[in-house]
Order: C-alpha cells, then sequence, then structure tokens
C-alpha cells in the first residue's frame, strides 16, 4: 500500500510539473514579494519589500569567517502558485552566506533554507537536500528566493515532494543571482562551492532547527545536475565536514564545447549566450568582449538582464556568428586557447565521487546531448565510483526533468535509508 501510495503521489507531482515547466517558459520571474504580518526572529533582519534589493547587498567589507557562515537571515515565503494561495508546507528563511567562487575568493551569496513541517520519521536525523536549481537567468530578479517567495518558482513542485517526504532544503541563488554582479552561469567550482556552502549556512541558522552534523544530498536537473554533480567530485576537498551520502544529477552540461555546439542556433540558444556572459564574469582577462561586435555587445548586455522565459523569448535561434567581429562562431573561439583552458576548468568528470551519484538523461534531450550525463557516468565508473546511470526514453529536455524527479526521489530514499546503492557501471 505505501509503494502504491508513493507511486501516486509522484504521479501527480509529474503531472502538475509539466504545467509548471511549460509555464516558465512563458513568463518573466518577477521580483519576490516580503510575507506580511511575521515577526522578526532574534538576530535576523526584519522582511524586506518587494521594491528592496537591501538583503541582496552584502556589506562592505564582508565580515571575516568561513565558508557557509551566515551573514544575514530573514524570514520569507515559498508560495506554489503565482496568486499566493498555496505556501509550501515548511517553514522558510533567506539567507545571505560566504561562499568562494571559481578563484577561491570569498564572495556573499543568497539562497532559501526550507524546514518541513512534517516530521521526519526515517532513521537518524533530518537529512538536508543542497537543492541545485536548473536554469534560472542572469537577472538579479531571476533568484530563486525571488521567485519562490512570488509563487513563480517553476521547481517549486519538486521541491514540494521534497519537503512533503520530510527532508530539509537548502537551495542556494548560485552566485551573482541577486547579489551583485553577474551570475556565472554553469561555471563548476562556483556552482558547487555555492550548493555546499548553501548546506554549511542551513546547519549555522539556530531558526532552521536542522542537525549541525546530519546526512546530506545534493540533487539538481540541468544547470543544477551540473552543480550537484561538481558538487559530489568537490566535496572530498572543499567540504570534507559535510556529510554528503550520495548526490542526483539529471541531464548534466559536463561539456560546455559540445553544448556551445549544440545550441548555437537552437531555439534555446539563449543557454549559451547566458554561458558567454558568465565566462566573461570569471575571467575578464579572456576579454570576451574584444571579440563581439556592436549586435554582440548589445545581445551581451541584453542576457545579462533576461530570466529562463523572456531569455528563451528574446533571443530564439541566434547564431552566434553573427555576432562576432569576424563571424565566426563562439565554439571556434572556445577550441583555442586562451579560451580553451578555460571551458576545460569547467568539465565534470574528471573527479571521482567518494559517494554514490545517480545520473539520469534522456537520450531525445534537445537541448544537452545525452552523450554529456552519460560520458560523465561512464569516467566516474572509470575512477572506481559508484554509479547508477538511466537512460530515459521520453522526448525532451523538460520531458526528461519530469520522468527523472519519480526515480531520484525513490533513490535519494534508499541512500538515507542506508541501502546498498546500485550500480551499473559497465552496462552504458
Amino acid at each position: 500500500m505505501r509503494s502504491a501510495r508513493r507511486g501516486r503521489l509522484t504521479a501527480s507531482l509529474a503531472t502538475v510539473a509539466v504545467s509548471a515547466v511549460a509555464a516558465s517558459i512563458l513568463v518573466t520571474t518577477p521580483a519576490a514579494a516580503a510575507p506580511t504580518g511575521a515577526s522578526t526572529p532574534a538576530g535576523a533582519t526584519s522582511p524586506a519589500t518587494a521594491a528592496s534589493d537591501e538583503f541582496y547587498t552584502p556589506p562592505s567589507p564582508l565580515p571575516d569567517g568561513e565558508p557557509g557562515d551566515v551573514v544575514r537571515h530573514e524570514e520569507t515565503a515559498f508560495f506554489l502558485d503565482p496568486l499566493k494561495l498555496t505556501r509550501a508546507p515548511a517553514d522558510a528563511q533567506r539567507v545571505m552566506y560566504r561562499s568562494t567562487d571559481t578563484h577561491g575568493d570569498a564572495n556573499a551569496v543568497t539562497g532559501t533554507v526550507l524546514t518541513p513541517h512534517r516530521e521526519w520519521s526515517g532513521p537518524g536525523e533530518r537529512p538536508i537536500v543542497g537543492y541545485a536549481a536548473g536554469t534560472q537567468g542572469m537577472g538579479d530578479h531571476c533568484a530563486p528566493s525571488k521567485a519562490m517567495a512570488a509563487g513563480m518558482e517553476y521547481e517549486g513542485v519538486f521541491i514540494a515532494g521534497m519537503l512533503a517526504q520530510g527532508y530539509a532544503v537548502a537551495i542556494t541563488d548560485y552566485e551573482g543571482l541577486g547579489t551583485p554582479g553577474v551570475h556565472t552561469y554553469v561555471n563548476r567550482k562556483a556552482t558547487a562551492h555555492a550548493v555546499l556552502d548553501m548546506v554549511r549556512a542551513a546547519r549555522q541558522l539556530p531558526d532552521a532547527d536542522l542537525p549541525s552534523d546530519g546526512p546530506v544530498l545534493t540533487a539538481g536537473y540541468s544547470q543544477g545536475g551540473g552543480a550537484s554533480a561538481a558538487a559530489a567530485e568537490l566535496q572530498p576537498s572543499y567540504a570534507p565536514d559535510v556529510d554528503l551520502i550520495g548526490s542526483f544529477a539529471g541531464a548534466p552540461p559536463a561539456d560546455l564545447s559540445a553544448v556551445a555546439e549544440q545550441l548555437d542556433g537552437h531555439y534555446a540558444s539563449v543557454f549559451l549566450l547566458f554561458a558567454v556572459a558568465s565566462m566573461h564574469e570569471a575571467y575578464p582577462e579572456l576579454g570576451i568582449e574584444d571579440i563581439l561586435n556592436e549586435k554582440g555587445r548589445e545581445v551581451h548586455e541584453q542576457v545579462e538582464e533576461r530570466c529562463t522565459g523572456d531569455g528563451l523569448l528574446g533571443h530564439p535561434f541566434t547564431r552566434t556568428s553573427e555576432l562576432t567581429v569576424d563571424g565566426r562562431p563562439i565554439g571556434d573561439y572556445l577550441a583555442e586557447e586562451p579560451f580553451h583552458s578555460a571551458v576545460e576548468e569547467q568539465r565534470i568528470g574528471t573527479l571521482k565521487p567518494e559517494v554514490p551519484v545517480y545520473v539520469a538523461h534522456s537520450r531525445l534531450d534537445e537541448i544537452v546531448p545525452y552523450a554529456q550525463g552519460r560520458d560523465t557516468a561512464r569516467s566516474w565508473c572509470e575512477q572506481g565510483a559508484t554509479v547508477q546511470f538511466d537512460t530515459l526514453a521520453i522526448p525532451t529536455h523538460v520531458g526528461g526533468y519530469v520522468s527523472a524527479y519519480p526515480r531520484a526521489y525513490a533513490w535519494l530514499d534508499q541512500r538515507v535509508r542506508g541501502e546498498a546503492a546500485p550500480t551499473n557501471c559497465g552496462e552504458f
């Protein structure tokens, strides 16, 4: 009976998710509205207004501390619909915390910590899921913490599914989303650090009432799949204090050169433009703006303010050869120095995760090529990691997202319950 109920739950969540993801393509995520009528916890700032960016402005200089230290926090809300009729079943805290960028320099990142109303009924202490969001966009108003408070987060239904099972969820905004600077989209180190330090911050937050040394999982799809995979790789060296027990990575963009080739001239070409803007932010010494013509610089400036929806609608089928001074596509540059070395730093699959990993990818994914997930899983297998790789038959990137999450729920649940991790290395 229990498995039947769980099957009905995941099927229902998947149905709702199709509508949620489709809706995200048609809208631009607005700035978040703050909860009203809430008291201010001791040591917290008062709830920010919808028009205020004060919370997202880091103190200067940034206080001394360690990665994951909380800089400030405030009560917030997580709505599951844009009319704000349904709150997620959790207490929510918006947090600013210390992290490190791709070069190891300290930065300030924001995110949201969700403590479910449901008591934890599984073994041990309540687990924390370091949730890595998929593509949100580049503009500060696209930050997941703002979208969640506005009821506009397209991944909200899956996050709510984790809360319903009793998992705490710590979801980062990533570097540069909400906070100053440009978001370092699909940057391997920056996103991994943000995910792991978000968990550290959640454990330090008194109002979250979460265990300081309990089990941790990471999960994400697409951009989030890459961030979760990178977090699994880097956790042993970057965050050995985080008791990671497993990571789910759906459709991870593991090789940015291959993704660039796939997306150039594609209906989702804005994702490539996001990545170019990210590379310029993380590696200004490359002089990316110097290779762009007038139109290219104009588009570059525009995409830094786009969210997923208006980005897809505003920049479909863009060919990067029309944006460069010499008429060559961006992919040609990425194959040459000095760009090639920077792109290779983003490659996922070069380090062995010390924990079990679950990778799922649709063979019919039209945005992140199927070989990205498969080859990452194969590389980990060759290094001796415990890997389960699932080939999904459902068409499209969004379809893979909906198909993967019921499987991911079950896999995460097995890790928490201490079951032996499955592996199918050598079979794919």
